[in-house]
């Protein structure tokens, strides 16, 4: 409104209203108006974009259903399998059963999730703990195909598996090179989660390099917000490309979607997936050390500028390592031409490379660079989760597994060896000796034990006798122990 004097009065008058719109519509910036033209178009290709990925990947993205047998213990939930002759107060005053004890019930796993094809023939990478144990694989491709699977390999260390079907002629998703991979990156997942087949999710590469989770023993993990939930596991994760540049794995949180997501890197998956195309296991290379990271303000103890490097605590004796003259207190700066920044990134690129490859170390030792090469090992058996004989561990009522880096660190036994009790059962010849989970076992009549194979060799030695002597640490203290020995 806008006002005119008469006769010295002034009067309000109104514009007429098409013109008060026109000049409101004038008042605004022409260039927002094609700001927000420009943003909407953006989005819409964006949008596009997304479509065309999930259209290109989605026949090659298929469903994983995995099946296996597994015998009940104990109670089950209905209480209709407990069997009253077993029942410790029974035990206590009777004493053991005599009769046959009654065959346990079998019961039917069935675990659903993803996995993508990767070659033309066939192959399809998924993950070891959705198939590992799995007695039969069978795999829905997108026309709702189902075909049988054939279990080519699988590796717990990295939760990597593959699955072969007898096509050719597949769809298939390219692996991308995962190093170049930078954070805050668009991403796609596609997935069956809770069996919806072919769900696609967007989100951004939130994290590299994220280890300790505890999902496996070789992490490196890609972190994302793309939702990712319960049966996404062995789905891809897609760049703008349409490459995969990992493989969705893990969730952080109460049991679904809460923006972390887990996907093991594509160059990862590649070295598991050649290696078990090639011969269906794993060999890793083995440099002989025991590391710690360095910490912050830990730099200046060791005559380094900054805090950037590993620390080497301890060296195998006759090991790569050794051979090559690395030193306990030398700092791991680079390794292969690339910076180290963690223990666990660091151990993850030596197990990369297979036994007998000759690798570029430098370290600081004394506040002077020193470049070193070593001709690495395989890592040997007694550093692998033991999967032998479990007779003599049933017998004797506990678990072992013999100690790893990552035990040895996590437990306080780094420079030990020996094996862990992973379980202990209640009752049971080791929990009588006073033998509890996390007990380190390094000596059976004074004889060291270094691996689960010599345990049971020297338990099997001193059966003959009634009891053996241990030697075991826990809570930092080192004790000795009789564990008695059923008779056979």
């Amino acid at each position: 409104m806008v006002t005119r004097r008469t006769r010295g009065v002034q009067k309000p008058t109104v514009i007429g209203t098409p013109l008060f719109v026109a000049i409101l519509v004038l008042a605004i910036p022409l260039s927002s108006l094609a700001q927000d033209s420009q943003s909407i178009d953006a989005l819409r290709k964006m949008g596009r974009a997304f479509a065309s990925i999930a259209d290109s990947a989605s026949p090659a993205v298929v469903g994983v259903q995995a099946t296996r047998t597994v015998r009940s213990r104990g109670l089950s939930r209905d209480r209709s399998y407990a069997d009253p002759f077993e029942d410790d107060l029974f035990r206590f005053f009777f004493g053991p059963r005599r009769s046959p004890r009654r065959e346990e019930p079998e019961a039917r796993q069935v675990a659903q999730g993803s996995g993508f094809i990767i070659s033309p023939d066939g192959y399809i990478l998924t993950n070891n703990h959705l198939v590992g144990e799995a007695e039969t694989v069978t795999v829905q491709l997108a026309d709702g195909r189902k075909v049988t699977a054939e279990i080519v390999g699988a590796d717990p260390e990295t939760d990597v598996a593959v699955v072969k079907i007898d096509r050719t002629g597949l769809p298939h998703i390219e692996l991308a090179d995962s190093n170049v991979l930078e954070v805050g990156e668009w991403v796609i997942a596609i997935g069956n989660p809770f069996g919806l087949s072919h769900t696609v999710t967007a989100g951004i590469v939130s994290a590299k390099g994220r280890s300790r989770i505890g999902v496996a023993d070789y992490e490196d993990f890609i972190q994302t917000d793309a939702a990712i939930n319960m049966g996404n596991s062995g789905g891809p994760l897609l760049n703008l490309d349409g490459k995969a540049v990992g493989i969705n794995t893990a969730i952080i949180g109460p049991g679904g979607n809460v923006g972390i997501g887990l996907a093991i890197p594509s160059n990862m998956a590649r070295d598991i997936y050649m290696q078990l195309k090639e011969s269906g296991e794993v060999v890793r290379g083995f440099l002989g050390v025991s590391l710690a990271d360095l910490e912050p303000g830990m730099g200046e103890y060791f005559n380094v500028d900054d805090d950037r490097g590993v620390v080497i605590v301890t060296v195998v004796e006759d090991s790569a390592a050794e051979r090559a003259g690395i030193q306990p207190d030398d700092v791991v700066v680079e390794f292969e031409g690339e910076p180290v920044t963690s223990m666990n990134e660091f151990r993850n690129r030596v197990a990369m490379h297979k036994p007998g490859s000759r690798v570029r170390i430098v370290v600081m030792r004394e506040g002077k660079r020193q470049a070193l090469t070593a001709v690495l090992d395989a890592l040997p058996e007694s550093r692998r989760v033991a999967s032998g004989s479990r007779e003599v561990q049933e017998t004797l009522g506990m678990t072992l597994q013999t100690l790893t880096d990552e035990l040895a660190a996590r437990l306080g036994y780094e420079g030990l060896a020996g094996v862990v009790v992973m379980e202990v059962r209640p009752g049971s010849p080791a929990a009588d000796a006073g033998i509890r989970a996390g007990t380190l076992i390094m000596e059976v009549n004074r004889t060291p034990v270094r691996n689960v194979r010599e345990f049971e060799e020297a338990i099997e030695k001193a059966s003959g006798d009634e009891r053996a002597m241990l030697r075991v640490r826990d809570d930092a203290v080192t004790r000795l122990l009789m564990l008695r020995l059923p008779r056979k």
